[in-house]
């Protein structure tokens, strides 16, 4: 591990940003990561070996930081979000119920097995990629739109929370008590900052923290990210449930919007990237294209994702746009194959058919927001404000 190496994939990472700002409109900077990842890495050029040390230490910390990201970004404190909560929670259950036999079919028409993972991808969706789509287009008053945001948000945690079980059914009891461990750590901590939040001494560290720059608040939710990523380690889980809880503690207890931002400069601007560059580098999407099972996988992964959830808006009945909306993915498929390889469970090109069929419905979302749009109604007009799309990068 070397400067040289660090200066490589940070270079490498800015193809995110460069794609994410091109004409093209909605595209998420994860894309041009991963996409730079893929050129300098196995698939590529060969620039960059994934498996150095210290290369894959910084990746482990990407992945939990974007974990605490998505979990950020799940709408718990959203205004009018709770409109939509019954009906989302609904419409998740439904999509949830048609995604397993939808998952056998895909592993029954694939050589490559695993149905049980199939089914989990195809009921998840991406908090962190939809809420700011919909922002974007001013749609987070509207009825129809905040249903299919609580469909999302709670088909986003039932997958995050499941994949460590799903992913290694043999240890399934293991990664459940390190889960639990986790979560227990995470509603002690929440307990803890309620009561102390109010006293005196904690309100005048926070406020000279603020007006001396020391961000008190990230260093502590680090140390809480940090501390829980360790004991889901020792505990046989993954980071990944340590992220996505300590994300979602600062959600609920509505951390400053400084947090937020000093997360994104720490972990948009670094170690983020890195993971999804090193992802990109581990993946071998030349077999992907070499072998008709594994490009049959992509497409049916992404057939499939289109179809329960269609299904699920008719059965629910919601708008046919809504079910396009609710495919977003990225997150969960990240994890998947991030774990998959750890784990040994699959291989690169699997991990890749995964990652292809989740980028897919990058380009479905869109057309399902603009579906939802009342009719009549033109682009909001551009009013100086930052562009939320852009930042749909996880």
């Amino acid at each position: 591990m070397t400067f040289g190496v660090l200066a490589l994939v940070v270079a490498a990472g800015l193809g995110g940003p460069l794609l994410a700002a091109g004409p093209s409109g909605f595209v998420p900077v994860v894309v041009g990561e991963l996409a730079a990842g893929v050129v300098i890495g196995d698939t590529g050029f060969r620039w960059l070996d994934p498996s150095t040390s210290g290369l894959a230490f910084f990746a482990a910390v990407g992945f939990a930081m974007l974990m605490f990201a998505a979990g950020l970004a799940v709408p718990i404190r959203q205004p009018g979000i709770s409109i939509g909560v019954r009906r989302g929670l609904v419409a998740a259950i439904v999509v949830a119920v048609l995604a397993v036999p939808a998952g056998i079919a895909v592993a029954a028409l694939t050589p490559n097995g695993h149905g049980a993972v199939y089914a989990l991808l195809l009921a998840s969706g991406s908090a962190a990629i939809l809420l700011p789509a919909l922002e974007e287009q001013k749609l987070l008053t509207d009825q129809r739109a905040l249903v299919v945001m609580a469909q999302v948000g709670i088909a986003d945690v039932a997958a995050i929370v499941a994949l460590p079980l799903v992913i290694q059914p043999s240890k399934a009891l293991h990664a459940a008590l390190g889960g639990l461990a986790v979560i227990g750590g995470v509603v002690v901590l929440f307990l803890a900052a309620r009561a102390i939040r109010h006293a005196p001494l904690v309100r005048r560290l926070r406020h000279a923290s603020h007006a001396r720059a020391w961000a008190l608040d990230l260093r502590v939710s680090l140390l809480v990210l940090f501390t829980l990523s360790w004991i889901a380690v020792r505990s046989g889980t993954s980071v990944l449930i340590a992220g996505f809880a300590v994300g979602l503690l600062v959600a609920l207890s509505g951390g400053p919007k400084r947090l937020s931002t000093q997360v994104t400069g720490i972990g948009a601007g670094f170690f983020v990237p890195l993971f999804f560059v090193v992802l990109g580098a581990k993946l071998d999407l030349r077999a992907v294209f070499e072998k008709p099972s594994l490009l049959e996988l992509t497409l049916l992964l992404l057939l499939a994702n289109v179809l329960v959830h269609e299904l699920g808006a008719l059965i629910t009945r919601q708008p046919l746009a809504a079910g396009l909306a609710a495919t977003a993915q990225l997150g969960v498929p990240a994890a998947v194959a991030t774990l998959g390889l750890e784990l040994h469970t699959l291989t690169s090109p699997q991990a890749a058919a995964i990652v292809l069929a989740a980028l897919g419905t990058l380009a479905i979302v869109p057309v399902g927001i603009a579906g939802l749009r009342p009719r009549g109604a033109d682009r909001a007009p551009d009013d100086g404000t930052p562009d939320h799309a852009a930042r749909a990068d996880r």
